[in-house]
Order: structure tokens, then C-alpha cells, then sequence
């Protein structure tokens, strides 16, 4: 069955997805149709069908059809009424699959062709019968219901079209590539009934007349008289006697020789020609190419049997009406400007709706157009996508307008605010010639558009001139060597920020691309050279170690910081103008791609200082940098601790989108194929969106509906969804992005195969550069972008995966030869083709063994001469007279030569130039043979030894011996003929080797040079280090380019001794750090250390003992802290964290089920002493904290770190080792005496495991620190520091707090079981929880725990009743347990604090109108959108308005509901919550400042406890509760859990 089953099901109409969607596939006879019942429109685009809802004035995104693993080539739809559901696809994976548009999924496939399929249609009477046609010319008929098929092969050609007749069932007829068409009659063994000749190039279209007979045409009849003795003959095929065919009907065809025909299928012949009228194309003459492309397919509408649409030249569209007499029989539809397609169209399809009829069409313009056939005129224009969606933004100023940038080579403008028109999409595509990756609109100046392209441009669109279509963008004249990751508008900075203010604009253009470079671009001069930022930021900052390669680039809002994301994974913050360097976060340590900051408005200024950011590791991180900028030391800072983590995402993170309606609500996308909305201060996942098939590579927030993210991917399109309307909160765990793995490896590899392409150029062709990305490119590579592209020319656009920076490093493509011997880096030998013996790899120095057994005597040089000489006696007597005679001569001087004609071998005994003939001719005989050697050594006798290296050298024939030989023709030309070895050697691939021979004639660094560019750096670095001068720059270089080039391929540790060669230590520590191990960071510490690196080690190995404890390993990170000095405090802490650890597991050891034993030190421990005691006991005793000195400089590095505070989804080990942090600071003040710092420290650690949710760590921490109460501590506190006092109080609280609940969930032993049975299962948090996993849901927090205290409000009171009888009667038993609980209880006094319980009551009240307000947006919005929803046609209005009556209830949970209602029979108005929320800050103002320092336990909560324990409690603690109730219990969750003790 089908792969793609129930794949994509949620995407019907009703999740309200907008998109613009993947572009229909080019080329194909037919891959889209209508559903005869008007509702949907199908076409195909890759390997996809996109599905849109046309029932509407305007189209809506329907689904798609998921499941062919390659391009799709046909779609049709069932034509059968009742069965308009139904749809078929045919694809070049071999397979047509059946599909229901109702659930999105295939209900059957099968794959019966051997070839590519290359036509599909579904027959209009046969509601079963599928027929389909492939390139080899095989036509399959298949009955779905009867699962039955049947082959036929009419013609050994290439099917171009097919198309069932709508009159006899078992007609069809076929169009092949040369032109002929045949109809096919599949009921019958003889099959072919016509051969209808007359086209003379492809057929790309047939339709039958939609009127059986063919007697009603009278204008026809002209060309048929003219041979009235034809009539009863068929020329082109066999008469057939078949009564049905008899009546005849007919055909039109629509051919690439620009003409159409009207052919009888009674005569078998054409009845009328219709040839292409040469359309001027608007705003131009008729396009020189426009023969070429031209494609020409028609469709003949039903109820029209006399006319027919057909496509033109370029786009246009044409009603030819047949029965008009005259030449001129066709009226262009569109009447207005820019109603037409723009390039060729390629499929029509029509439907009858309501009282109109519509006709689709789908063009290589990538737009899908509907036309009203009445009026001609185009309904409405859906534009499409031919790439990945690489950038989406916002336009500052043009509130909604929304640009994209696509792997199309063109940028869409989208006006998402158009009313009359959802899809209102300006496209611009003039100067561009590759993928738009980057996108940024000017801050200020409307319609100033930036972009980037993967080849490194970047420019600048005006989107808004009138003359828009025709103008080109500005280019900047500075080029990036590689994609362009990131623009940015921020101020000025040096050189440009030089001069008169006048003479510089407000802001400039910076950009960032895969190089690691980022250029300053003037918009004003952009023709002049754009500025490299690290000059300026080497200069300000004084840097003298490599500068890492940037890979993202963000300007706070203000203008006033830069942070520049680099591919280690750290980012810089820099200050404006100058770029004075603030600090470094390093959290990342894998290639950054999104930075993104807070924005300014909102009512808490100081989130403006938060910056996200995304890496190819899945988390996110969040820093708050506002300390840093007002920090005011000299020296950058280095931040290793996040403000907050995102944790959920299981793949890299590509883009990410702060709200511009919430205060730190933050959308991510990422390559898990999701994008998701987060809480940032909570770190809690609220939405994720999972509508897309593929991985998401940009995300920006609606700017004008809160409740709308528009999210764009490598499925080639961009949606629009609303946060409200999903049904998942997080990322899906793993196994989506596994099942993306999966679908990407199906989905096929590009196969350079023959596509019909007007074109010349095979469509499998890849540019260069898709090959960046090695094996990866080859898995994207089926991402063709359809053809293709661009506008000036033919261009084929074949997406494969951008070497996007998410891919694996900066230079990441081949490296290129760049060098001036870059001609020897050609690896084709470049040789005549005579030369083709030459290239044998292995050199002809020793002739290889058995060639030497076989031939004992070594080749003659001279074999013609020897020859001669062996012949019989009579010649050589002859030969002895010619020689005789030849002396005469010589005598008498004469010339010998011209007597020695046919006697040259007798050169050998006569005169030299007689000799040198014999040579020749020798030589000659060598040639013929192939024995260049031979004829080598010849003329060197000869004395002719230039000539000789000349004819090599231009053979590509020099071998080892001549160059040898070579210097006996002087010095010049032994330099010449090493040269020319070479770079044959070269042309051989021999580099290593024609490196030595440029050595021998002391081209030093030629050699070296041709080496480093053929990529042998270890050989070149032993020649430069034995030739050069050890301070010779080529020696660094070399050392760096391997070590980038090893450091790309992943083999770290080998570029970190590289770097180390090229004395930059720096380097190659970040490098060895890079894959962020344990091994290799303890490594890279050890190594900054060395090369006195003191902070750098520090990071590093504080980075390693946080892993290893992650690993609970505490031996290994206490060695490799106790390494710094710096880092005392930290091992500190780590010891702490250690023992606590301890401590708690043999508390609960029933507990320790984790996977990894943990690693302990032996250490003695004195059990007797409190927990600080022993903590400091080990401190002194084993770490050397035996001064106050040290413990003072201990305290000082630890109060320099600032943990974030915790939330519930704080990791647990996160939270023990921030508690430990806490601990140790209160330790180490209680070590020096300093007890007023202690208690706000040991307070820090209760809130915070308060704060995380887990109560059950906090009982914990409070025994194990306070076994005793505070007693003990409020003694030693300075009673005159108010602010230590407060701490002091709130500190009791929580203790006291800890212990009610402890007296409340365990009741006396005496005490009936009932009031166990009532609370126990609700209320007992599952107290084996050991702190490490305890699981967050495991401990009810407060708020839980007074719902359910008042679900259970009304059961209680008759419990608690019984109780008191009960104690009362057994109260001899047990006297003292009570007594002692008794005055425990009084213990817990001191929560009942009347003034804290009303300032809780009064930032309650606050909290809750912030909350009234809030919602009073969300539903004021609601009620905008649905307007808006209704105004567009959408007919879900009744939908829309229960859901938000559901949602008005959502915040009120059972516990509250009642008051809930009562709220919303009052509704309040704006200016009244307004009011309300002024008095209670004014309220909040007054209270003392010492109360709001330090938090306290929920007071009000604490009464019902007390209340709940009934007769256990004082009864004057319980008339204090009451009152305490009574005064501010008026909140609706006390109101109601107090009722049933207030009544």
C-alpha cells in the first residue's frame, strides 16, 4: 500500500493554513486538472501534488498528496460524478497511485511500466480505467476495481500526451515526440485505428471535441471539397465497418511546429490547421528565443464544440472560435495589463461552477491563474515557489508586507494585508542569477529591499518604483567568495563614521557569508569598496590571534550593540561605533545561525537586553546582557551561564523570531521539520507547528496578528498558521526528524536523464556549486527547481541543498586552485591525442619483469641499417659497387648525396650528410613504431638535442632521461625543459614529483605553492621548513590553510598540532575544543594552560567538570578544576555538590536506579557534625582551604556568577548543581562568620528548589541544612541589619512551610485511615522522587494543592468532624506524639503573617487584571480575525465563534469554573480594569520595601492546611487562619476552598 498513507492528514481545510505553495512541475502534457465537481484544484508539483480549494472567489490551500518518492509526470482527477474524490498520479519512480482528496492518502499503487511514464489520463466513461503511457511507447490500461491490466504498443515511439475520447469508451488517442498521432481502440487485438500524419514535431496536447458527429461545422467543409473522390477512402489507416466509429468525432492537436489541427476520425485525416498568430508580447518585440520555448497545449472547453483555448507564444492565452470564416480566427483572453502569464503555459483545464465556467492554468511563470470563460478575464493569480524558502522578513514600514527569498533566483513581495486580494505577490527577479538566501528591508525607507545570493552578491531592490518590473536592483561592487548567510542594517561604524555627519548615511548594510567575512556596504555608493569589519575590530581591540569566521550578524534595535556569531559556536558583543569588544558568550560550541534580539517596546525595559540564539546544536539558549553593558571593567567578559535554555528541538536551529505583541515569546524553526513558540522566562514550550514536509529554514512572527507565524522550508513553500489552532505543545521527541531522515533518503537522486526539454542542456545537469556539500548534496539533489530559470535565458535552476550555514563549515566548498600555476592544478591530462601512450602512471623507468624475459636482446637503434646489411650476397655486392663509386665522386667533389638515393643505408659508411639522412630515417622508423625513446637518443647523436625537447615537450613526452640529458643544450634550456616537465608531470597528477624537479632549478616557492594547491600540505610543509627561513609567512600560511582544511573534514586534533606549528596556541585550542568531549576539552585546557591561556583554560575546564558531573563523575572534575587557581571556588561548589549528592541518595536509597554508577571520592566524613561543618571540614582537609584568604577570594569568584533562577523545566541536575552554588556561598560565609550573607544564601537554595516545582528537594534541603529550625541561625544574625532579618523570616517561613506539610501528610499513627484514604492518593507527592529525576509532575506545587484542598473542601468537613471524636476518645494513647505535633504546629506561626498575606493578595489582584487585560485582546483579536476570515469567503464563521467561546473557558479549570462564570455575566470595560490595575500598584507601593525582597510561602495556602488538619491544630492557630481567610480569601480558588470552613 501506499507510503504516504495518513501522511499530511491534518492539512485539510480546516486547520486554516495559508501558503504559497511548490511550483507545478514543468514539461508534462498533463500534471494538473480540476475535480468535476468544482471544489478542488490538483497539480503536480515535484514529487507532491498540491491540492488548492477552489470553491471560493478566492483559492485556499486544500493539502498535498505525500508519497512518490520522484518527479510526478501526469494527475488527473475521476471524472465520473460521485467519484470526484478520486485522483491519479503517475511519477518517474515507476509507480501511478490512486488517491482520495478526502483523507490526503493513496488507496492503492501499482507499477506494471518498465520505463518512464510520461502521460496519464482517467477515462471519462470507464470509472475504473486508468491509461497511461510511457517513454519506450507502451500504453498500460488498468481497472482499479478489478485490480485487471492490459499492455498494447501501437508504436516503437516516445508517448508525448494521451487522452481518452468522452463518446466510445475504448477509444483513446496518443500524441508521440515526432510528431505523429494515433488513435488506439483497446477493445480489439488490431489496435491501431488512425495514423493521423501531418505534425512535424512534438504532440503536446490532444482534446476531443466534446460534441460526438461531425456534421455540424459548416465553414469546415472548404478544405474537404477540394477532394470529394476521397471520401470513401481512409488514407491514413484501415477502414473499419465499426457502426459506433462510423459516427465519428473530433480530435485537436496541439504540436511544438505552432500549429494546431482539427482532425475527422471518420476521414482519418486533418480538416483545418490553425497556425500560431506571431503575438507582439507587450512592452517588447516578439522574444528571439520564443520558438525555442515555445509549448503549445489546448483544451477544448464542454458545451463549446467550436472552440478551443490554446496556449501561444510567451504566455499569452488564445479563443479560437472554428466556425469564424477569414484568417484571423482567435481573440487573446486577458484584456488588461499583467492579466497574462508571463512565460510559457503548459496544462488548461476547465470545470463547470455554479452558473460560471472556469479554466485553469499553470505556466513556467510559476503562477496558477483561474479565468471566467464568459468574460475572458483572469479570476484570481496563485502564486507558487521553485526553491527552498531561505529568508522570510517583515518590511518595517509597510506594516504586513512580507518578502521571501527562494532558491528560484527571485524574491517575492507579499502584501499579506491586501483585502481584495489574498495572494497579492510582486515578484522580482532582474540581475539576480542564483539562489536568494539573505533578505533585510532599510529600518526606515520604504520599499529599500536588501538581498544576498548564494554566489555571494548582495544588492539592494526598490520595490515600490512604479516602474518596478523593469528596474534592477543596485549591486554592491564587493562580492563574497561563497553564500551569503545574514544581512543587517545597523549604524555606521569606522571608516565610515569618519567626516561630516551630512556626508554619511544613518545606516548601513552589513552582510555575512560563508567565507567568515562580514562587509560594511555604503547604500549610498555601493559601486564603491565595502569594509571588512575585523579590521576595525582587530584595530579597536588590539587582536592578534586569528579572528574566527562569522556566520551571523545582529544589531540590537537601538543601534548601539553588534553581536557577531561565529562558526566555534561563541558570540561577541561589540560596542558602536568602534566595535569595542563587551564580552564573548561561549554556550554554544557548534556553528551559529540565528541571533536575534528582544525587542524595545514593551513594559519591561530591561528585556531589551535579552538576545537569543541558535546553533547546529538543537538548544537554544537565551542571555540577558544587561549587566554586561553596564559593567564598566576594561577587559571583556566571558558569560558561560544562560540566562535561559530551550530545550525540546531535536536537530539544528535555523532561524528564529522574537513576538513583537508578547513580552519573551520567542518562535524557532528548525531542521526537525517543526517550528515551535516558546515562554522564554518560564523556558516552557507552548506550540509547535508541524504542517510542513521537509526542514524549516526561516520563521517570522505576523507583525500585526499576534496569533499568526509565517514559516518558510526546503518543501519549497511558505505557511501561514495560527499559534491557537495546534494541537502539539513540544517538538516531536526524535522520531519526526528520524522519519525526515527517512523521507529524505527516499526521495531520489537526480538521474541525468533526457527530459523533453526544448532546451539544449540535459536537465540532470548540476551546476558546480551543487556539489558543494559532498554526499549531502547528492541526497537534496532531487530538489530540481524545475527546469528552468531564470529570465534572460534558458539557465537550468536544479536546487540542491544550498551550502547553507547549516551546513557543516564555513569553507565548505572544493578548495580552489588559486595560484598561478593554477593550470597545473587541472587534473585532465591536456595532452595531443597522439600522446595518448604517455599517459601510463607508472613512469617507464624500469621495463616491468616479464616484458624483460621475453625480449633477451635489447631493441636495435639502428634495425633499418641492420637490416640492409643482412640481406642477400647479391645486394650486398651491389651495395660495395654503389660504394665504390660513390668514392669516385668524392674524389672529384662532388656531391655524393643524390646518388645514395634508394641507398640510404649507406650513410654509414659515406659523408656525414649522407649520415644524417640515415638518422632521420631511422628516426622516422621509430616514430611510425611508437619508440619515441629510440628516436630521442638518436637525435642526440645527431647533436640536434633542442629540437628533440621541443617536439616532447609538446607531445607531453619529456621523460626523466632527457631531462638529464637536457643541460648539454645550455642552461636556458635545461631551465626551460624542467619547467615544461612539470607541468607535464602536473597534466599526470604527478605533483609530488614535478614539485621536486621546480626544486632542482631553485623555484623554491613555486614548488611549495603548486603543492599547497593540489592539496599536499604535509610534503609542501617539509619543503618550506627545509628550504625556507624559519620566519617565512609561507610557512604560517601553509600551516593555517591545512589546519582550516583538516578542521573542515573534522579531524581536529591534526589541525590543532598544525596550528601549534604555526605558534598560534590560541587556535588550536579553540580547534581541539571544538568537538566538545570530555577528553578533548581537558586537553585543549591543558594546552591553554601551557601557552598561558589562564582564562581560556579556565572556560574550558569548567565546561569539562560540567560534563563529567553530568556524567556524575565528581573524581574527574575535581582534577581537572583543581588545576586553576581561578577556579578554586568552582571545585568549591563541585565538592558540595558532591556531598549532597550523597547525602540525599542515602535518604532515599531505594532510589538510585540510574544508569551511570556515580564516581564519589573516599573522603573521611565526620557524620556528626552539621552539613556546613563537614562540607568545611572536607574543604580544609582536602582542597586547602586553609586561610581566610582563601575562603574570601573563594566567596569573591563564586559571587561573581549569577545563576538565571530556576523554573519547572530546569533541568534537576541543573537545579542541585545551582542549590550547590548557593550552599557553597552560605558555607563559606558561615566559614568566615559572616552570618547575615549565609541566610539570604541559604534561603537563595530553598526558593530555588521551591521555584523549580520540586517540593520534594526542598524538604530535603531544609532537613539537611536545618535539621534543627532557625532557631539556631536568627541568634547569630546582627539584629540591626534589617535586610538579614527579613531574609531571616522568610527563611523560617519556608522551614515552617516544610514542616506543615510534613504534619499534614503524615498524621498521627493513633488517627483514623479515612482522612488518609480521602488525601493520600490526591495529595502525597511521590516522595520517593530522588532529587536528581524527581519528576517535576510528581510534586504538586502550591496552587495544585489548593485546588485540590478545595475540591475536597465540601468531603472534609464531615471528616474532619469525625476526627475530633475520634482523637478525643484515644487521646491517652499517644499523649506525647500530640503534644510534640502540637507544638510543632506553634512552630508554624509564623507563616500566619497578616501584612504578607496581603501583599500577596494585593500582586494578586494585580497579576489577575494583567490577566483580564490580556484576555480582553486575545478575544477583541479573535473577533478581528474571524471578521476578517468571513469577509475572504470563508464560510467557518459558526466555527470560528464556538471555538472562542471554548477558549474563553480554557483558563478556568474545574476548581474555579463557577466563579468564572459569575466573572463573565459582568464583563468590565477598558478604562475600569485600567483603574483597577493603577489602585493596586498604588497599594503594592505602600507596603514597606523589607517585605518584597525576599519571597514567602503563600499564606492564604497555609491556612488550609492548617484548617485541614482540624483537630490536630491549636485551636488559636485556627481561629488566626480563619480570620486570615475571612480578611483576604477573595480570590475565587481561596473563595471556594474556604467555603466550606467560612460557612
Amino acid at each position: 500500500m501506499a507510503a504516504g498513507t495518513g501522511m499530511g492528514t491534518g492539512m485539510g481545510t480546516g486547520m486554516g493554513v495559508r501558503a504559497l505553495p511548490a511550483s507545478p512541475n514543468w514539461y508534462s502534457s498533463r500534471c494538473s486538472d480540476a475535480s468535476n465537481d468544482g471544489r478542488l484544484f490538483g497539480f503536480a508539483a515535484r514529487h507532491r501534488v498540491c491540492l488548492l480549494d477552489v470553491a471560493a472567489a478566492a483559492p485556499a490551500f486544500y493539502g498535498e498528496l505525500i508519497g512518490h518518492t520522484d518527479r510526478i509526470s501526469g494527475f488527473a482527477f475521476c471524472p465520473c460524478p460521485g467519484q470526484s474524490s478520486l485522483c491519479a498520479s503517475s511519477s518517474d519512480d515507476g509507480s501511478v497511485k490512486v488517491w482520495d482528496t478526502g483523507t490526503l492518502s493513496a488507496v492503492l499503487e501499482y507499477s506494471l511500466h518498465q520505463n518512464s511514464i510520461s502521460a496519464l489520463h482517467w477515462s471519462p466513461l470507464v470509472k475504473d480505467l486508468i491509461v497511461s503511457g510511457d517513454e519506450k511507447g507502451v500504453i498500460v490500461c488498468y481497472w482499479h476495481n478489478r485490480s485487471d491490466s492490459q499492455q498494447f504498443f501501437p508504436e516503437p515511439r516516445t508517448v508525448f500526451c494521451l487522452t481518452c475520447s468522452p463518446h466510445h469508451e475504448n477509444l483513446v488517442a496518443i500524441g508521440y515526440k515526432d510528431g505523429m498521432v494515433v488513435v488506439i481502440d483497446i477493445s480489439r487485438k488490431r489496435e491501431v485505428v488512425h495514423r493521423l500524419r501531418g505534425h512535424e514535431d512534438e504532440i503536446h496536447c490532444l482534446a476531443w471535441c466534446p460534441v460526438p458527429g461531425e456534421e455540424r461545422l459548416p465553414a469546415w467543409q472548404d478544405e474537404l471539397q477540394a477532394a470529394p473522390s476521397e471520401e470513401g477512402k481512409v488514407p491514413n489507416g484501415e477502414l473499419t465497418q465499426d457502426t459506433a466509429t462510423k459516427k465519428g468525432c473530433y480530435l485537436a492537436s496541439g504540436s511544438k511546429d505552432q500549429t494546431i489541427r482539427i482532425w475527422s476520425c471518420t476521414r482519418g485525416r486533418s480538416v483545418m490547421t490553425l497556425k500560431l498568430p506571431p503575438t507582439k508580447r507587450r512592452g517588447g518585440a516578439v522574444d528571439p528565443a520564443v520558438k525555442e520555448r515555445i509549448w503549445l497545449t489546448v483544451h477544448w472547453p464542454a458545451g463549446h464544440p467550436t472552440e478551443i483555448v490554446s496556449s501561444g507564444f510567451g504566455g499569452e492565452l488564445l479563443l479560437w472560435n472554428l466556425t469564424q470564416p477569414g484568417k484571423r480566427k482567435w481573440t487573446l483572453l486577458g484584456s488588461s495589463e499583467g492579466q497574462n502569464h508571463s512565460r510559457i503555459v503548459f496544462n488548461l483545464s476547465s470545470v463547470k461552477h455554479q452558473d460560471k465556467e472556469l479554466l485553469f492554468s499553470i505556466s513556467m511563470d510559476r503562477d496558477v491563474k483561474c479565468w471566467d470563460l464568459s468574460t475572458l478575464d483572469c479570476s484570481w493569480t496563485m502564486p507558487s515557489l521553485g526553491g527552498f524558502v531561505y529568508s522570510l522578513a517583515f518590511s518595517p514600514v509597510d506594516t504586513g508586507c512580507l518578502a521571501v527569498g527562494v532558491g528560484d533566483s527571485m524574491i517575492r513581495v507579499w502584501n499579506t494585508l491586501s483585502m481584495n486580494n489574498i495572494y497579492d505577490v510582486k515578484t522580482f527577479w532582474q540581475s539576480i542569477k542564483s539562489k536568494v538566501t539573505a533578505l533585510s528591508w532599510h529600518p526606515a525607507k520604504e520599499g529599500s529591499l536588501a538581498f544576498g545570493t548564494d554566489d555571494g552578491k548582495v544588492g539592494i531592490f526598490d520595490t515600490l518604483s512604479s516602474s518596478a518590473k523593469n528596474k534592477p536592483p543596485q549591486i554592491s561592487s564587493t562580492y563574497h567568495k561563497k553564500t551569503v548567510y545574514t544581512l543587517a542594517w545597523g549604524p555606521p561604524t569606522p571608516p565610515l563614521t569618519s567626516g561630516e555627519e551630512s556626508e554619511q548615511p544613518s545606516v548601513t548594510l552589513y552582510s555575512c557569508a560563508g567565507e567568515g567575512i562580514v562587509f560594511q556596504h555604503n547604500p549610498w555608493k555601493l559601486n564603491g569598496e565595502a569594509n571588512d569589519i575585523n579590521k576595525v575590530i582587530r584595530d579597536t581591540n588590539s587582536i592578534k590571534h586569528k579572528l574566527p569566521a562569522r556566520t551571523e550578524i545582529s544589531w540590537k534595535p537601538d543601534g548601539k550593540l553588534l553581536a557577531l556569531g561565529n562558526e566555534d559556536g561563541s558570540i561577541e558583543i561589540f560596542q558602536a561605533p568602534n566595535l569595542k569588544l563587551l564580552c564573548t558568550i561561549q554556550q554554544h560550541h557548534k556553528l551559529i545561525n540565528a541571533i536575534r534580539w528582544h525587542h524595545e517596546h514593551g513594559t519591561q525595559p530591561e528585556l531589551s537586553y535579552l538576545i537569543a540564539s541558535g546553533s547546529i546544536n538543537a538548544t537554544i539558549y537565551v542571555h540577558n546582557l544587561k549587566s554586561v553593558v553596564e559593567n564598566s571593567s576594561e577587559s571583556p567578559l566571558t558569560i558561560t551561564e544562560p540566562f535561559r535554555t530551550l530545550a525540546g528541538h531535536t536537530a539544528k536551529i535555523t532561524s528564529l523570531s522574537w513576538s513583537p505583541h508578547h513580552e519573551g515569546r520567542l518562535v524557532s524553526a528548525c531542521y526537525d521539520g517543526t517550528a515551535q513558540v516558546w515562554d522564554v522566562m518560564k523556558e516552557e514550550p507552548l506550540c509547535n507547528y508541524r504542517g510542513h514536509q521537509g526542514r524549516l529554514l526561516s520563521v517570522q512572527w505576523s507583525p500585526v496578528d499576534s496569533d499568526c507565524v509565517y514559516t518558510g522550508a526546503d518543501d519549497f513553500s511558505v505557511h501561514k498558521w495560527h499559534i491557537s489552532k495546534q494541537e502539539h505543545t513540544r517538538p516531536p521527541q526524535g522520531k519526526k526528524s528520524v522519519e525526515l531522515e527517512k523521507k529524505r533518503s527516499m526521495q531520489p537522486k537526480v538521474k541525468a536523464k533526457k527530459k523533453k526539454k526544448p532546451t539544449g542542456k540535459s536537465p540532470g545537469k548540476q551546476d558546480a556549486n551543487d556539489a558543494m556539500n559532498g554526499d549531502d548534496s547528492m541526497k537534496e539533489m532531487l530538489l530540481e527547481e524545475n527546469g528552468v530559470s531564470d529570465h534572460e535565458g534558458e539557465k537550468e535552476a536544479q536546487e540542491a541543498e544550498l551550502a547553507d550555514k547549516v551546513s557543516v563549515t564555513v569553507s565548505r566548498d572544493t578548495p580552489s586552485s588559486a595560484c598561478d600555476y593554477s593550470s597545473f592544478s587541472s587534473p585532465k591530462p591536456f595532452v595531443t591525442q597522439k600522446a595518448a601512450p604517455v599517459k601510463k602512471d607508472p613512469p617507464k623507468e624500469k621495463p616491468a619483469p616479464d616484458a624483460s624475459l621475453k625480449k633477451k636482446k635489447p631493441r636495435s637503434i639502428l634495425p633499418f641499417s641492420t637490416l640492409m646489411d643482412h640481406r642477400s650476397k647479391d645486394e650486398l655486392h651491389q651495395d660495395c659497387l654503389k660504394l665504390a663509386a660513390c668514392l669516385k665522386t668524392k674524389d672529384n667533389n662532388e656531391d655524393v648525396s643524390p646518388d645514395l638515393k634508394d641507398f640510404i643505408h649507406l650513410g654509414l659508411f659515406t659523408d656525414r650528410d649522407s649520415l644524417h639522412k640515415m638518422i632521420d630515417m631511422e628516426g622516422k622508423h621509430h616514430l611510425e613504431n611508437g619508440h619515441a625513446e629510440l628516436f630521442q637518443q638518436l637525435m642526440l647523436w645527431k647533436g640536434d638535442l633542442k629540437g628533440v625537447l621541443q617536439a616532447a615537450a609538446e607531445r607531453g613526452e619529456l621523460t626523466d632521461q632527457l631531462v638529464a640529458m637536457s643541460p648539454m643544450a645550455g642552461y636556458q634550456a635545461w631551465v626551460w625543459t624542467v619547467e615544461a616537465f612539470a607541468k607535464q608531470l602536473c597534466f599526470q597528477e604527478q605533483y609530488v614529483k614535478a614539485a621536486s624537479h621546480l626544486l632542482s632549478i631553485h623555484k623554491v616557492y613555486e614548488a611549495i605553492e603548486l603543492l599547497k594547491v593540489n592539496s599536499f600540505y604535509r610534503e609542501a610543509i617539509v619543503m618550506a621548513k627545509a628550504r625556507l627561513r624559519p620566519e617565512d609567512p609561507i610557512l604560517k600560511d601553509l600551516y593555517t590553510s591545512w589546519a582550516a582544511l583538516l578542521e573542515k573534514d573534522g579531524h581536529y586534533s591534526m589541525a590543532a598540532k598544525c596550528y601549534l606549528g604555526a605558534s598560534s596556541p590560541y587556535d588550536a585550542v579553540k580547534v581541539l575544543s571544538k568537538k566538545g568531549d570530555v577528553t578533548s576539552l581537558k586537553t585543549a585546557a591543558e594546552l591553554a594552560l601551557i601557552s598561558g591561556e589562564e582564562e581560556l583554560s579556565a572556560t574550558l575546564s569548567l565546561r569539562c567538570a560540567q560534563d563529567l558531573l553530568l556524567s556524575r563523575n565528581w573524581v574527574g572534575a575535581q582534577e581537572v578544576l583543581q588545576q586553576h587557581k581561578t577556579l578554586f571556588g568552582q571545585s568549591l561548589v563541585f565538592c558540595l555538590n558532591e556531598l549532597l549528592c550523597r547525602c540525599l541518595s542515602e535518604r532515599n536509597p531505594c532510589e538510585r536506579k540510574s544508569p551511570v554508577p556515580p564516581c564519589y571520592h573516599n573522603w573521611e566524613l565526620n557524620r556528626e557534625a552539621s552539613f556546613f561543618d563537614m562540607v568545611a571540614e572536607v574543604w580544609q582537609n582536602v582542597l586547602g582551604m586553609d586561610t581566610t584568604e582563601r575562603a574570601t577570594c573563594a566567596q569573591e569568584q563564586l559571587c561573581r556568577i549569577e545563576h538565571p533562577p530556576s523554573t519547572s523545566n530546569t533541568h534537576p541536575k541543573q537545579v542541585l548543581f545551582h542549590i550547590s552554588h548557593d550552599l557553597a556561598l552560605a558555607a563559606l560565609s558561615c566559614h568566615l562568620g559572616t552570618w547575615d550573607e549565609a541566610v539570604k544564601n541559604i534561603l537563595g537554595a530553598v526558593t530555588r528548589s521551591f521555584d523549580a516545582g520540586n517540593f520534594t528537594l526542598m524538604q530535603e534541603i531544609c532537613s539537611i541544612i536545618l535539621p534543627e529550625g532557625c532557631d539556631d541561625l536568627r541568634h547569630k544574625l546582627d539584629s540591626t541589619n534589617s535586610q538579614s532579618m527579613d531574609a531571616c523570616r522568610s527563611l523560617e517561613g519556608f522551614v515552617a512551610y516544610r514542616l506543615l506539610y510534613d504534619l499534614w501528610w503524615n498524621p498521627p499513627k493513633d488517627c483514623l485511615g479515612l482522612q488518609k484514604a480521602v488525601l493520600g492518593p490526591v495529595l502525597c507527592p511521590s516522595e520517593q522522587t530522588a532529587p536528581e529525576k524527581s519528576c517535576v509532575s510528581g510534586d504538586p506545587s502550591p496552587e495544585e494543592t489548593v485546588q485540590t484542598a478545595a475540591e475536597m473542601g465540601e468531603n472534609l468537613c464531615s471528616t474532619t468532624d469525625v476526627h475530633k471524636c475520634e482523637t478525643q476518645s484515644d487521646s491517652g494513647t499517644d499523649s506525647t506524639d500530640v503534644v510534640d505535633r502540637q507544638s510543632k504546629l506553634k512552630g508554624c506561626q509564623v507563616l500566619l503573617s497578616e501584612e504578607m498575606a496581603a501583599l500577596q493578595n494585593t500582586q494578586r489582584d494585580i497579576a489577575e487584571v494583567q490577566e483580564t487585560l490580556a484576555e480582553m485582546i486575545r478575544q477583541h483579536q479573535q473577533q478581528r480575525d474571524n471578521l476578517q476570515e468571513n469577509t475572504n469567503g470563508n464560510m467557518e464563521g459558526s466555527n470560528l465563534e464556538q471555538s472562542s467561546e471554548t477558549e474563553s473557558d480554557k483558563p478556568c479549570s474545574d476548581s474555579n469554573q463557577m466563579n468564572c462564570k459569575d466573572e463573565v455575566k459582568q464583563p468590565i470595560t477598558l478604562p475600569e480594569l485600567t483603574k483597577q490595575l493603577l489602585k493596586a500598584k498604588q497599594k503594592l507601593a505602600e507596603f514597606p520595601d523589607n517585605l518584597k525582597v525576599f519571597p514567602f510561602p503563600d499564606v492564604l495556602e497555609c491556612c488550609l492546611v492548617l484548617l485541614h488538619l482540624g483537630s490536630q491544630c491549636p485551636s488559636e492557630l485556627q481561629e488566626e487562619a480563619l480570620a486570615l481567610l475571612r480578611k483576604h480569601g477573595s480570590a475565587g480558588i481561596y473563595k471556594r476552598a474556604g467555603r466550606s470552613f467560612l460557612t
